[in-house]
């Protein structure tokens, strides 16, 4: 989602970065519909402030598009939903009160848990450090903070950062893992998430894109490795 506009905004300093980036927000969203911006990245790092995310939203919706934005620490998630985001992507870090804002105003949380709590006992063996102290704090929290985002009535989308591609089953039962719901968690990989980008669900018109499983995987989270057919568009492209 939005590489272009999101390599050129790191290759450029703070200042620059954030003067540019609405610009070159705008530019991206009018061809794609998205724009993704890291908010913010190294620990102490400043992040892109407020007054810049509001000017990216601004110009980002004036072309019908929406704004994602990368964040891991807590100052940068709050600029980024003071300045009404359309999705905050990962939210490391973020202070919980947040999410009431974000449920009113309808910007949606990719927390990509699995990746996140994944490096914790590697990180746990680093050398004492801030970053280190950073990332077991932020990392720890994060199961509980997307439980309390589903809670919250948050549009929490289920996805992952991860290599290879293709992991969103782990992403699920991830969720499941921290205590959310296995109707919920689903709801992030599939019909929420088709809402949330005006894909439509089963309904006349929509795409006809379904899934099949030999039984209810929100009994059985293992089924979702194991699909019997896949229609994508109409066009079976997997049976068993």
């Amino acid at each position: 989602m939005a590489r272009p506009a999101r390599a050129v905004l790191r290759r450029l300093g703070p200042a620059a970065r954030a003067g540019r980036a609405p610009a070159a927000a705008a530019e991206q969203a009018a061809r794609s519909g998205w724009a993704k911006l890291i908010g913010d990245w190294s620990l102490g790092e400043p992040g892109i402030p407020v007054e810049v995310l509001r000017d990216v939203v601004a110009r980002v919706h004036a072309v019908g598009g929406r704004v994602a934005v990368h964040s891991q620490h807590a100052t940068g998630a709050a600029a980024a939903v003071e300045a009404g985001v359309d999705s905050l992507e990962h939210g490391m870090c973020m202070d919980p009160a947040l999410l009431t804002r974000m449920a009113a105003q309808g910007t949606a949380l990719t927390p990509t848990l699995r990746v996140i709590t994944a490096s914790l006992e590697r990180r746990r063996r680093d050398p004492d450090s801030p970053q280190r102290d950073w990332y077991l704090a932020g990392a720890g929290a994060h199961g509980a903070l997307t439980v309390a985002a589903f809670e919250a009535g948050v549009t929490v989308l289920a996805g992952t950062d991860s290599r290879p591609h293709g992991r969103i089953a782990d992403e699920v039962r991830a969720f499941v893992a921290a205590g959310a719901p296995p109707h919920q968690a689903l709801a992030a990989a599939s019909w929420t998430a088709r809402e949330y980008l005006g894909l439509g669900g089963l309904t006349d018109g929509a795409p006809a894109d379904v899934v099949v499983y030999d039984t209810d995987p929100r009994t059985d989270l293992a089924q979702l490795d194991a699909p019997r057919a896949v229609v994508v568009r109409g066009r079976l492209i997997h049976h068993r």
